[in-house]
């Protein structure tokens, strides 16, 4: 018996040894690893199995905890050291930066602190200024020509951001100590951004010029002697004019808004400054708050609560949908909900579309995004008169006769063109060749036309560059006519097709199809176009020409150009008066004529956007208007205003808009 259990034993020894002898390691995890699996001929216990899939749920559990509190303690430990890191750098900021500065000994110009006097009207003249002799770099400056920038706009930053230091002596003249972002200000008018985010200082921009700023008003221009008449604010609250001499001076002063003959204007509230945007908020909140009160009438709190734009552009329709906002997303919250309810927004366009200039899609989607929203849409209609208590308009009633309306109301904004600027109008005065209504005529190189060549430019609203060809006819026929018989055959005519071309880039669309043009207007069927053949066709040429709009792109781009080639002209003076060609003679030689690049136009609807950018167009909801921040934020003039702009917009998203009447 104890034999036969020995044999057993020992068989069973004996198996279990030779079945373990035919099993490969399991690579390429060790031999105890979890990931490790017995062969399939392989036969282990139950219990073997579920020791050798996973561990435990407790030491999953474990594991997972230790790994939460090492990356936990990694965040808190980093954010500590980055914390601790901002600190120093800024202690190191304010240790260096509040330090004594000695201005003992500054040399001061004799003239600067007592201008001689000159000129028609006798007036002081501004030949230093307090700064040009305090270190050798400004010393330096007041040898190179002075190059005065009347403005601080659009078109002014554009100079002054493409001049190269060292080119000019820069001074600048301007009403206002900084320039705007002007396509924000509907949004800081409800406070949905604040208006320090939209400014940037005109003595920080020109400071990388070492230029100077004159805090004054522009009113008159003498030519001759190169003075340019100023009228500012004295210590004592009077006013006090004096004279800036020039070398060269460049006009961008901006515009008005145009009137159209309306009575009462001076009860409507416009939207071209930081003043404007923070008098139109003062008001919203103040109808509001009138409303609220319990005495105010029915009629008196519908009144209160009309909000009137007159304009369908890009101004009223993106104040409107500020307006609309503000009503919607704020207001209601702290105001009485019957506020809310009473509140209505009119917006009346002379033209049957809203953002007509724009591509029709995107007026459709405009006109019904308003539509959804409530905003009384009334078009094809024409302002009549603006009282302090409503607004009277016209508009043709299905008879076709001519109805008068009245909506009363307690807010109008006037939005709705341009007109001269009071020193450009003095501008265009003083010379005879100056019929434009709007604006003062310049060629293709920006240089205002009758000035004296190359000494006075005007750029964005103040300027419209030439359209007309016909003034150049007699010009254009003596230099393509080769064989002098008076008329221009087709090769001649390729030569003016050309000539055109460069003096006005504009025309360049309507001189596309050189032989169909000369096809058609050679009326006698001769081969060649007379001089009546040739006015009539460049006639119509010029008919066809649009004028550059009015808008912030336009001046921009024409004052980079301006300042690209300013200082193109100041670094090549030594070669063109080598060439026998004066500074004031070289703008064709160092460059071309300016060509106006469209990036495309874009405009705010209430938490939705539109971009036209020409042969596309797009328009959305959230995703629109984030990326219609986005174009703003990056065109803004520096870093300090972008980082404001951004904090802004997190504000308002979390907390909403401020509501205090300030």
């Amino acid at each position: 018996m104890a034999t036969s259990m020995l044999r057993t034993a020992f068989s069973m020894r004996s198996l279990h040894a030779h079945a373990h002898a035919h099993v490969r390691p399991p690579w390429p995890f060790p031999p105890h690893s979890r990931f490790s699996f017995p062969p399939r001929h392989t036969l282990l216990p139950a219990k073997t199995y579920a020791t050798t899939a996973s561990p435990p749920p407790n030491t999953k559990w474990a594991i997972r905890w230790r790994k939460a509190i090492r990356y936990t303690g990694y965040l808190v430990g980093s954010s500590v050291i980055g914390v601790g890191v901002l600190t120093a750098a800024i202690f190191l900021h304010d240790a260096f930066t509040y330090r004594e500065r000695h201005i003992d000994g500054v040399p001061v110009s004799p003239r600067a602190l007592h201008p001689e006097r000159g000129g028609p009207k006798n007036l002081p003249v501004l030949s230093r200024l307090l700064s040009d002799l305090e270190d050798d770099e400004n010393r330096e400056l007041v040898q190179k020509p002075h190059l005065v920038i009347v403005g601080g706009g659009w078109g002014a930053v554009g100079v002054l951001d493409k001049l190269t230091p060292g080119d000019y002596h820069v001074t600048i003249v301007s009403p206002e100590t900084y320039t705007t972002f002007t396509p924000l200000l509907p949004s800081a008018a409800v406070g949905t951004v604040s208006v320090r985010s939209l400014v940037e200082p005109l003595r920080k921009i020109a400071a990388r010029l070492k230029g100077h700023l004159i805090n004054a008003r522009a009113v008159d221009l003498v030519m001759s002697e190169r003075l340019l008449e100023v009228e500012t604010i004295a210590p004592h609250g009077k006013s006090e004019r004096m004279y800036i001499p020039y070398d060269k001076l460049v006009i961008a002063v901006g515009s008005t808004s145009s009137t159209h003959g309306v009575p009462g204007l001076e009860h409507c509230f416009q939207l071209k400054t930081i003043g404007d945007a923070q008098a139109i908020r003062k008001r919203i909140i103040d109808n509001f708050e009138a409303a609220s009160l319990p005495t105010t009438t029915p009629e008196e709190r519908k009144r209160l609560l009309s909000f009137v734009v007159c304009g369908g552009g890009p101004t009223g329709v993106e104040t409107a949908a500020e307006i609309y906002d503000l009503c919607q997303e704020d207001l209601i919250n702290y105001f009485p909900k019957i506020c809310r309810k009473e509140v209505s927004i009119h917006l009346i366009q002379s033209r049957e579309h809203i953002l007509n200039t724009y591509s029709e899609a995107i007026s459709r989607y405009a006109e019904d995004k308003f539509m959804h929203d409530n905003i009384d849409l009334i078009t094809s209609a024409r302002v009549a008169g603006v009282a302090p208590d409503k607004v009277s308009y016209t508009k043709r009633g299905p008879d076709g006769k001519t109805e008068t309306h009245e909506i009363p109301t307690n807010f109008v904004l006037w939005s709705t063109g341009i007109a001269m600027n009071p020193f450009t109008r003095r501008v265009a005065d003083l010379l005879p060749n100056q019929v434009h209504k709007k604006a003062i005529e310049v060629d293709a190189h920006l240089r205002v036309k009758g000035a004296p060549l190359g000494e006075v430019y005007a750029i964005g609203d103040a300027s419209t560059i030439e359209t007309s060809v016909v003034p150049y006819l007699l010009e254009l026929v003596d230099e393509a006519d080769k064989n002098k018989d008076g008329k221009i055959d087709y090769e001649e005519w390729e030569v003016m097709v050309q000539r055109i071309k460069k003096r006005i880039p504009m025309a360049e669309e309507q001189l596309s199809k050189v032989r169909e043009l000369f096809d058609l207007y050679d009326s006698d069927s001769d081969n060649s176009l007379n001089l009546n053949e040739l006015a009539v066709l460049l006639q119509e040429i010029g008919n066809k020409i649009t004028a550059l709009p009015a808008t912030a792109q336009v001046a921009s781009q024409q004052g980079k150009y301006l300042g690209q080639k300013l200082s193109k002209i100041a670094q090549r003076r030594k070669v063109l008066e080598a060439n026998g060609l004066r500074p004031e003679e070289g703008d064709e030689a160092v460059s071309g004529p300016f060509r106006y690049l469209h990036l495309g136009s874009l405009a705010y609807i209430g938490n939705a956007a539109v971009f036209d950018l020409g042969r596309f167009s797009f328009m959305g909801g959230l995703a629109a208007m984030y990326a219609w921040r986005s174009v703003y934020w990056s065109e803004q003039v520096s870093m300090r205003t972008r980082a404001l702009l951004m904090i802004d917009w997190i504000v308002r998203g979390i907390w909403g808009r401020d509501l205090s009447r300030l």
